[in-house]
């Protein structure tokens, strides 16, 4: 008996055809720069504006979505998935101030669908739109008996560039700072096994209507990452918010990842009651009985990204991050590093040794 790549479980012709399905989403991330459009074995950048730069570092990144493909699976809704990858990298890199160039993706499924694909590639490209970043390359690829026929995953990776002058991080950080949070659209990309655990426990649908959260549970918990890349550059292009660091609050919580862009001897001190916590985060909370220590430390709790500002730029950063829809406040400030211990206080994280960060006060949440 002969058997062939479809007897396998793979069809290659369901792959191209999701290629010419999303073509013209992808092309429109492209400037002048691409050079090849879609379907070459690699993407071509034209990287001739960097001998511009004095010393041009580049900045890369790459992550996934993590176990929100499941939600997205779920609703059978896949176009929204797209903002939490690239969200998920490139305002990695834009920590360090650079401006992303090039991304590309990867995406395993058990059985290629060329609508879902496509739909997943179009949310890839029109957030790469949104963070002003070239799409260039991807691959889709089938693993049948690996993955269930409806199941997927994604991944992707970018790279930036930096002029190393206006390099942002640790090395610019000062005692006095200001320490400012940027609210974030939701859940983000982060938590989502602590959220689903809880969902499944409480037995609790998707598609039941959620009155503070005034829609149901799926539409929430599909809200997409919110992309901050080229707002966030602007930002610090402009003198007077006088940036020092970004950090993106991702897996690990507020404090974990605002010590990895503190240099050693400074601890940031954050007060929790600046802020009201948005309502998703009190529901999975009050839904699961979720002690506060651990749900500090898994979700963003409405703080998507933090900015460290010298103490004259704060106000600065604050209207110009208004001004872009990009709601903002004061957390805290940056002192020096007493070498105190305790629950409330994190140093360093994900191999960092960093500052450290004073968390104080107790959350408000409505």
């Amino acid at each position: 008996m002969a058997i062939t790549y479809a007897d396998a479980g793979v069809d290659t012709d369901a792959g191209d055809r999701a290629v010419e399905l999303m073509k013209a989403a992808v092309a429109r991330t492209h400037g002048p720069q691409v050079l090849g459009g879609v379907g070459g074995f690699a993407g071509l950048f034209d990287v001739s504006a960097l001998k511009a730069y004095d010393r041009p570092l580049l900045a890369s990144s790459t992550d996934g979505v993590g176990t929100k493909v499941a939600i997205a699976q779920a609703l059978d809704k896949h176009d929204t998935i797209g903002f939490d990858l690239v969200g998920m990298v490139v305002d990695d890199i834009v920590v360090c101030g650079a401006a992303p160039l090039v991304m590309t993706d990867y995406i395993a499924c058990g059985h290629v669908v060329p609508e879902r694909i496509a739909d997943i590639v179009r949310g890839i490209a029109a957030a790469c739109e949104v963070a002003g970043v070239a799409l260039v390359g991807g691959e889709t690829a089938e693993h049948p008996g690996l993955l269930a026929p409806d199941e997927y995953d994604v991944a992707g990776a970018a790279v930036g560039v930096v002029e190393a002058a206006d390099l942002l991080g640790p090395a610019k950080v000062r005692e006095g700072d200001v320490v400012l949070a940027i609210g974030s659209s939701g859940l983000h990309s982060n938590g989502y096994s602590l959220v689903r655990k809880v969902i499944e426990v409480a037995g609790w649908a998707l598609d039941r209507d959620v009155p503070e959260l005034g829609r149901t549970l799926g539409e929430e918990l599909l809200e997409p990452t919110r992309v901050y890349s080229a707002d966030l550059l602007a930002v610090a292009r402009d003198a007077s918010a006088q940036v020092h660091a970004y950090s993106h609050i991702t897996g690990g919580g507020l404090a974990a990842n605002l010590a990895r862009v503190l240099p050693v001897g400074l601890a940031a001190t954050v007060d929790r009651a600046s802020w009201t916590i948005p309502p998703v985060f009190e529901l999975v909370r009050g839904l699961g009985s979720v002690p506060w220590a651990s749900l500090e430390a898994t979700l963003n709790l409405g703080v998507g990204m933090v900015a460290v500002t010298g103490p004259d730029g704060a106000d600065a950063a604050v209207r110009l991050l208004a001004a872009r829809g990009l709601p903002a406040w004061v957390l805290g400030v940056v002192g020096f590093d007493d070498g105190a211990r305790g629950a409330d206080i994190v140093r360093g994280s994900k191999g960092v040794h960093g500052g450290a960060v004073r968390m104080t006060g107790k959350y408000r949440t409505q």
